[in-house]
């Protein structure tokens, strides 16, 4: 069942979508990728169920007895409620409300969300998310594969899993073949998928490791 998730699933996704781009043209690509487009949808539903999955994680925690554990989990969920509302525009992709024109005079694309207003709030999360995907995902099972030790051992419950390494790696591999070869409609999107994919795995992995604690 764990192979379904963290293996097939993925390649099945990338699969997909590749096999889309190549048969499709520019218009159908558009409305896939488009804001109310299942590859937004998706993120939207991956993302949205990493923040339910954190908050009740939360549960398990006893802040007194493990504050770093408890404020760990809830950075990452406030996190997830964050994209999970930016993905949307806070709801504006479902209920289709006009922008404010005082606010869409700073949003690049005249939406009622914060990413599209500074790099600040959109490209240097998403760089940092990548970095930790990178490390947590790649570099540090292959630091307890071949070095193991080297990562101090009172963070150990929160080190991602080596399950987690082939999404790790299709976070960043379409982004790579995409400046080769340019292949994809927008590679971003398909990048974010898997990125909260990712946090979704990751937080279900760590609530399972908090209850059998």
């Amino acid at each position: 069942m764990k192979k379904i998730w963290f293996l097939w699933l993925p390649i099945l996704v990338i699969v997909v979508q590749l096999a889309y781009e190549v048969t499709h043209d520019a218009s159908q690509l558009a409305v896939m990728m488009s804001e109310n487009g299942p590859v937004e949808l998706a993120q939207w539903l991956v993302v949205t169920l990493g923040a339910v999955v954190a908050f009740v994680t939360l549960l398990k925690i006893n802040l007194k007895k493990d504050p770093f554990l408890f404020t760990w989990v809830l950075i990452a969920g406030l996190a997830c409620v964050y994209i999970s509302g930016e993905e949307v525009s806070w709801g504006q992709h479902f209920l289709n409300w006009d922008t404010p024109s005082y606010w869409a005079r700073v949003n690049d694309q005249q939406e009622t969300n914060l990413h599209n207003t500074t790099s600040w709030l959109d490209q240097k999360p998403r760089l940092i998310l990548m970095i930790g995907i990178v490390l947590g995902g790649i570099v540090f099972p292959l630091l307890q594969k071949f070095k193991p030790g080297t990562l101090p051992e009172k963070f150990s419950i929160l080190y991602p899993s080596a399950a987690l390494m082939l999404v790790a790696i299709l976070t960043i591999g379409p982004y790579l073949v995409d400046k080769l070869v340019n292949i994809f409609e927008r590679v971003s999107e398909v990048q974010e998928l898997y990125m909260y994919y990712f946090v979704l795995l990751y937080l279900i992995m760590l609530r399972a490791r908090i209850t059998q604690k």
